[in-house]
């Protein structure tokens, strides 16, 4: 079951930013994120760039992506890429994964048909797990075949060994359907989805918990997430406009009292109140991404300093 601890992070929206992530890491959260397209329909960052300049404009916080659409990436190409930047952190890369497929021409032009893009993924999965294990890697599968490939991550300047994470980074799976929570339960160190109903999380929650234990795994550890959109001003109005005008043009054709469910908006109090229920269902890191087209980091400092000391980990009623 989810732990007691509940923490924050935050996303670089809508680019990442040396001065927004400066002023970032000074307020009580735990970690930023970025994801990213290879061939997105407007001029959109891809994921490993943004990770990377996340990794080096940082200090203290965990850097992640949220999300990297792995069945469009060689999974030898990013194991390397993420051992190489989690030990020049110092061990504070987090990858979040996810299937995508919203947009076709991207996979097209990398040649991964899209029917394929969740059994590529899962074995991509294994795949960067026995690469950052260490040692020879032998491994003939579906998609990808290895004889004796050998993973070296860099060493920081004046370090012995490399830095990286024992076992590498954690995977954490983001998504929203019963495939992704498979994923999540069976290979994952996480569940991060997004856009998710108080309902659906808490239906995911306990989706992830019967398939651990049908396939006998603990789930100890494990990292109960979510990427949660939404905005939060001093003026509950101006809070729920910012919602309505950043997620308009994907969810313009739904009700407002969807959007409501999905993208929480309003003053601290609003907003920490509708928070307080996804911690009784389970989440336990919440990333907030402003959903607002301007003064992201007065979202995030408001999240940080306001909403935050207003929740905690009740106990059960018996």
């Amino acid at each position: 079951m989810p732990g007691d601890r509940i923490i924050f992070g935050a996303a670089a929206i809508p680019e990442p930013d040396r001065d927004w992530l400066a002023a970032a890491e000074r307020l009580p959260i735990e970690s930023v994120w970025q994801g990213g397209h290879v061939l997105p329909p407007s001029q959109t960052g891809e994921a490993i760039t943004r990770l990377a300049l996340m990794t080096a404009w940082t200090e203290r916080v965990r850097v992640g992506t949220a999300v990297l659409l792995l069945p469009l990436y060689h999974p030898v190409i990013v194991a390397k890429q993420l051992a190489d930047l989690d030990s020049r952190s110092g061990g504070r890369v987090s990858v979040g994964v996810g299937v995508g497929g919203e947009f076709r021409r991207e996979f097209d032009a990398v040649g991964v048909p899209v029917a394929e893009r969740g059994s590529r993924t899962d074995e991509a999965m294994e795949l960067l797990r026995l690469l950052w294990s260490g040692g020879p890697v032998s491994h003939h599968g579906r998609f990808f075949r290895l004889d004796e490939a050998e993973l070296r991550p860099v060493r920081p300047p004046g370090a012995v060994t490399p830095a990286i994470q024992p076992g590498g980074p954690p995977l954490l799976v983001s998504g929203r359907k019963q495939p992704a929570m498979r994923r999540a339960a069976r290979l994952g160190d996480g569940w991060m989805p997004y856009l998710v109903s108080l309902d659906a999380y808490s239906r995911s929650v306990r989706a992830i918990e019967a398939e651990a234990q049908a396939a006998g795994r603990d789930l100890a550890g494990f990292e109960w997430m979510m990427c949660l959109y939404c905005s939060i001003r001093r003026d509950g109005d101006r809070a729920r406009h910012d919602v309505a005008t950043f997620l308009g043009g994907a969810y313009g054709d739904k009700p407002g009292a969807m959007l409501d469910r999905i993208a929480p908006a309003g003053t601290p109090e609003e907003v920490a109140a509708r928070l307080q229920d996804y911690v009784d269902a389970g989440v336990r890191h919440f990333v907030i991404s402003p959903a607002a087209p301007d003064d992201t980091l007065e979202v995030v400092t408001l999240a940080a300093e306001e909403v935050l000391p207003r929740l905690s980990v009740r106990a059960p009623i018996a």
